[in-house]
């Protein structure tokens, strides 16, 4: 995640196609596949005159796995193996989360000690 201090809100770390997708998981609070959130963000774009490949959706939510920000389990299908994924962290925790993020490297940029956990 970058951070672009001339946007506000979920802009300032998303782009426009990773803020509707967090907004879809965290104010459905169901799980989705791949397909299903690629499905879903592909609709809201639509209104934008934007599209958005699946390879997107699925690289972005496996970076948010990564993170701790999203969970996932795997469940077998027609095609082998698919990860179902879920919001692991509400928009509050995720904001606190990158507060956390920020305020460290800043401490650590500086020298200093005071590291928030």
């Amino acid at each position: 995640m970058q951070i672009d201090l001339k946007k506000s809100g979920l802009a300032l770390v998303f782009k426009d196609y990773q803020e509707i997708l967090m907004k879809i998981l965290w104010e459905t609070n169901k799980e989705h596949s791949s397909n299903d959130a690629w499905i879903a963000v592909k609709e809201k774009l639509k209104d934008k005159d934007k599209s958005i490949s699946r390879a997107s959706i699925i690289n972005f939510l496996n970076s948010m796995v990564d993170e701790n920000i999203l969970d996932y389990h795997e469940i077998t299908g027609k095609g082998g193996h698919r990860r179902i994924y879920k919001a692991a962290k509400t928009e509050e925790e995720f904001w606190k989360y990158i507060a956390r993020q920020v305020h460290n490297k800043i401490i650590a940029a500086s020298g200093t000690s005071h590291v928030l956990y």
